[in-house]
C-alpha cells in the first residue's frame, strides 16, 4: 500500500512545487520593478469621486536612466461591469522589466454608470498621466493605451476619439499608439441592432437604449486618417462578434490609411489573448516594445 501512498502525494508535490516555481518568477519579475499602487487619478474633492474606481497603480524600473522611459496605459477588461486593476498585476510587472512605465487603472462600471462616463474615467487617467507621470520616470509625450475586452473597446476610443480628448483639455495627439487585445464594442452600434447571440440584451444596461451612445461609443466610428498607430489582435476562437468587429476596424484602418497591424493568434479564446500575456516574451510584448520605442533589456 506504501505505493499508493506515494501516488496519492505526488500531485500534492506537484503542486506545491508549481507554486513555488510561480513564486520564484513572479519575484525574479518584480524585483526590478517598483509598484506604487491607489494613487487617485480624479481629486478625492470632487464629488462623484470613488476611492476605489478612481485609482491606478504605477510599475516603474527601479533602474534610473537619465531619458524618460515610454508609458503604457492598461485598461482592463470585464464586460463593461466587472473587472479590476489589481488582476493584472502582472502585465505591470512584465512591461516595467522591459523598460517601460506601466499604469494599471481603474475606471467606474455598469450599472453605476454607463459606458461614456467610463470613457470619461480613462480619458482623466490619460491627462493625470500627462500631468505625472515624469515622476516616476515616465515620459508624457510617449504615452500609449492598452486593453483587453471592453478595456480594448475604451482605449481605442481614448485613442480616436477627438471630442473625448477635448472634453478633457487633451490634445488629440496626447496617445501615441494603442494595443488592443481582442478589443470589445468597436462597432457596438452593430452589434446592438442585431442583437443576434443569447443575452445580448445584457448590453443595453452599460451602453443604453439610445443608438446614438452606441454609435458614439463604437471606436469604428471615431477613428480618422490622423489617428496614432494601432497593434489590432484577436484570438481565432474568441467571440464571432468580437472577430467581425475587429476585422471591420481593421478594414477602416486600411481605408483612412492609418498604420497599423492586424494579426490573428491561431487556437486563441477571449480569455487566453490576455492570459498569454504572462510570459513576457510573448508576442503582442515584441510588437508593442517596437511601437513605444522601449530601451533593449535582459
Amino acid at each position: 500500500m506504501s505505493w499508493l501512498r506515494f501516488l496519492w502525494q505526488i500531485p500534492t508535490a506537484l503542486l506545491v512545487l508549481t507554486a513555488l516555481l510561480f513564486l520564484i518568477n513572479e519575484y525574479s519579475i518584480a524585483r526590478p520593478s517598483e509598484r506604487t499602487n491607489d494613487i487617485p487619478y480624479l481629486s478625492p474633492n470632487s464629488p462623484e469621486f470613488s476611492a476605489e474606481r478612481h485609482v491606478l497603480d504605477v510599475y516603474a524600473p527601479n533602474q534610473k536612466t537619465a531619458q524618460l522611459r515610454p508609458v503604457v496605459i492598461f485598461i482592463h477588461g470585464g464586460n463593461w461591469d466587472s473587472g479590476s486593476k489589481n488582476l493584472y498585476a502582472f502585465i505591470g510587472r512584465r512591461l516595467a522589466k522591459q523598460g517601460v512605465v506601466a499604469v494599471l487603472i481603474n475606471y467606474r462600471l455598469s450599472p453605476a454608470v454607463r459606458v461614456p462616463a467610463m470613457a470619461d474615467d480613462c480619458a482623466r487617467a490619460v491627462l493625470w498621466t500627462t500631468q505625472h507621470i515624469g515622476e516616476y520616470g515616465g515620459d508624457p509625450n510617449r504615452i500609449f493605451v492598452m486593453g483587453h475586452s471592453a478595456g480594448g473597446g475604451l482605449a481605442a476610443l481614448v485613442a480616436t476619439d477627438r471630442q473625448l480628448l477635448e472634453k478633457w483639455k487633451l490634445p488629440f495627439n496626447a496617445v501615441k499608439g494603442a494595443i488592443l487585445d481582442d478589443p470589445a464594442g468597436l462597432d457596438m452600434f452593430d452589434y446592438l441592432k442585431k442583437m443576434e447571440f443569447p443575452g445580448d440584451e445584457q448590453y443595453l444596461v452599460p451602453f443604453s437604449t439610445d443608438s446614438t451612445v452606441w454609435r458614439a461609443m463604437s471606436a469604428l466610428y471615431q477613428v480618422t486618417a490622423a489617428g496614432p498607430p494601432i497593434l489590432l489582435y484577436t484570438g481565432s476562437r474568441t467571440y464571432p462578434g468580437i472577430i467581425r468587429s475587429t476585422q471591420k476596424f481593421h478594414q477602416r484602418l486600411l481605408e483612412l490609411g492609418v498604420k497599423h497591424e492586424y494579426k490573428v493568434f491561431p487556437g486563441k479564446k477571449h480569455v487566453g489573448m490576455v492570459a498569454q500575456l504572462f510570459w513576457k516574451n510573448n508576442l503582442i510584448y515584441q510588437d508593442l516594445l517596437k511601437l513605444v520605442g522601449a530601451p533593449k533589456s535582459d
